[in-house]
């Protein structure tokens, strides 16, 4: 067949690991227990009295759940895709693949669809919940349908955007971070033509826009008028879906092995990673000297040098990790790349931003909402989002990298303290992804300048963002030192991040379309609670357990929840100061027992099928 052997391996070798049986039974379970924390929220604070009541929830609840798992599983079909062919060349294993007689499609479609088969899954696992919502009414099984069949080209147009990617570039850092920078232009560039007052070949920017953008796509598919006019809203969305796929997929296919012909085949080849530090030449000349009076102290030593070298040694820092971190091309000179779209992201983040504030909009509802959702919010959360996100992928893959690249082992045997290890990465991540720190913060100083966040909630914001920076950076590394091989430990670091947000949105959307009363809602969310609970244990605590993780596991959901509920009621003090210290715990909790010990999780050949 034209998707190779790849894609049998990876569809024999799935069904044995334990984390795609826990994969398809946690995510029915969750979406039970999230139709069961609606009806609650509804049972406890509104009168049900006939079958137009039930209707109704039956149409809020598919409204939340439909754009919730597209979220999702496009999202994790994204991540898989690209982390998938990451590990292969971290691992040195695509090189062998590309000598074997496995042709171009074969190696780019097999990859492909055995990285989509957890996601594909869980998208049909999640198909009889749906037709469940049918008995409350308001919602016909045309629109599931339709429904489901935007999430499933979603999934498939994100998961070859992540393959593309992931073959295309040569770093793990660089995969993920253009793979997740790609999926949110998608969305941003769309909403943005959505917005313009123009025509299109006698269609408005709304129509065109609804033709790529999935989440209007999905938003059409779940209106009952969709039985009528799906030829003019979902089918479109279809054909270019499909198009996007054939389109991504045959790059990557013609492409892959001119992409993948390994630079260390070449030798001779400079490479800036090898002679320059990110300081550029004149800062090698400005401390030569220095270099040279250590190469003259050489020679009187035993090791001195028996021939003559055409350049001499740079200085190390007394911390050789922060060093390597902090004036070398650590992570490839081609994160310049990631920067560059970074900005572009930023310089169209704050030119939206600047037009809503001039337009005196963005305060406005955004239009089509049922609840008050300004319209800077649509920008500025996205945006939020995708700076942490890049933060956290750079933190676990500082330690995946050194996993796969053999290099870990070498350096657990010198004289490095496990503090000087940590800190120097810590650092080391913090100063790399310095834009994705600064730049969210300029804008939240934009908002304040023009008197949409006042001077105690700017406050609030700056050290909220800065301990929220500095809790991803550490939950990368820490779930790089917990999970034994690369896959996972990306996964679950990426993952535990955007549940987090994405949990918090839907936790709010909740609250705020079935609850009237939100600040006595604990018992309707106490299984959305514990079940985070567990979750965020088995990600912290699992490989590595101690109380303080376990207390932190706990705490977290709880004070989320609180300072939920205290933002819907405007006690922006209370929210702050439960975000500030749940986070910095978890931090804390985080970092002591790395301080102490060097605790990485190994893996054995024999269980490397677990992950």
């Amino acid at each position: 067949m034209f998707v190779g052997p790849i894609f049998f391996r990876e569809a024999a070798v799935t069904p044995r690991r334990r984390s795609f049986f826990m994969g398809r039974l946690l995510y029915p379970i969750s979406l039970f227990f999230f139709m069961y924390t609606a009806w609650l929220l509804v049972a406890g604070t509104q009168s049900i009295r006939n079958i137009g009541d039930m209707a109704k929830f039956g149409i809020v609840l598919f409204n939340i759940l439909a754009p919730l798992q597209l979220a999702l599983l496009t999202f994790m079909a994204a991540i898989q895709a690209a982390s998938s062919v990451a590990v292969e060349k971290d691992r040195k294993t695509l090189l062998l693949l590309l000598l074997t007689r496995l042709n171009n499609s074969e190696l780019v479609l097999g990859r492909l669809f055995g990285s989509l088969l957890p996601s594909l899954i869980n998208l049909l696992l999640a198909l009889p919940i749906f037709m469940a919502i049918v008995l409350f009414g308001g919602t016909s099984f045309y629109q599931i349908f339709w429904t489901f069949a935007v999430t499933a080209i979603s999934i498939l147009v994100g998961g070859s955007w992540g393959t593309m990617v992931g073959f295309w570039r040569e770093k793990s850092f660089q995969t993920l971070a253009l793979t997740l920078m790609g999926i949110v232009t998608w969305i941003g560039v769309w909403e943005t033509v959505a917005s313009m007052d123009i025509n299109v070949l006698g269609y408005s920017a709304a129509e065109f826009s609804l033709w790529f953008n999935p989440l209007r796509a999905v938003s059409a598919a779940v209106d009952p008028r969709v039985i009528e006019n799906y030829t003019a809203t979902v089918l479109p969305f279809l054909v270019v879906g499909v198009i996007g796929f054939a389109s991504i997929n045959g790059l990557s296919i013609w492409n892959v092995r001119f992409w993948n012909a390994s630079r260390e085949l070449r030798p001779n080849a400079k490479t800036m990673e090898a002679d320059d530090s990110i300081w550029g030449a004149q800062y090698d000349l400005e401390h030569r000297k220095d270099r040279s009076v250590n190469e003259q102290k050489r020679q009187g030593h035993v090791d001195a040098r028996v021939r003559t070298v055409s350049q001499v040694s740079r200085n190390v820092w007394d911390n050789p990790i922060l060093w390597r971190e902090m004036m070398t091309w650590a992570y490839g000179s081609r994160i310049l790349l990631i920067r560059a779209v970074y900005w572009l992201i930023a310089i169209a983040v704050f030119a939206t931003a600047f037009f809503l504030i001039q337009s005196e909009t963005a305060l406005l509802a955004t239009a089509g909402s049922n609840i008050y959702l300004p319209a800077i919010t649509k920008v500025v959360a996205p945006f939020l989002f995708i700076s942490l996100m890049l933060v956290n992928a750079l933190g676990v893959t500082s330690i995946t990298n050194e996993r796969d690249g053999r290099s870990l082992d070498l350096l657990l045997v010198t004289d490095l303290s496990p503090s000087e290890f940590l800190f120097g990465k810590l650092a080391g991540v913090l100063f790399i992804t310095l834009d994705s720190i600064v730049l969210p913060l300029v804008l939240c100083l934009m908002m304040w300048w023009f008197e949409l966040v006042s001077n105690e909630n700017m406050l609030f914001l700056t050290f909220g963002l800065l301990v929220m920076n500095v809790f991803a950076a550490m939950l990368g590394l820490h779930c790089g030192r917990s999970f034994p091989t690369s896959r996972p430990a990306i996964l679950a670091s990426l993952g535990t991040l955007f549940f987090l947000f994405l949990g918090t949105v839907t936790c709010m959307l909740l609250l705020v379309s079935f609850a009237g009363n939100v600040d006595s809602q604990l018992a309707s969310f106490l299984a959305f609670i514990v079940g985070g609970g567990i979750g965020l244990f088995w990600v912290l605590g699992s490989h590595n357990p101690s109380p303080a993780l376990f207390t932190a596991s706990i705490f977290m959901p709880i004070g989320m929840f609180y300072s939920l509920t205290s933002l819907l009621l405007k006690q922006y003090l209370a929210v702050f100061l439960v975000v500030f210290a749940i986070f910095a715990f978890a931090i804390t909790a985080m970092i002591m027992p790395a301080l102490s010990e060097f605790s990485f999780s190994t893996v054995t050949p024999k269980s490397s099928d677990d992950e």
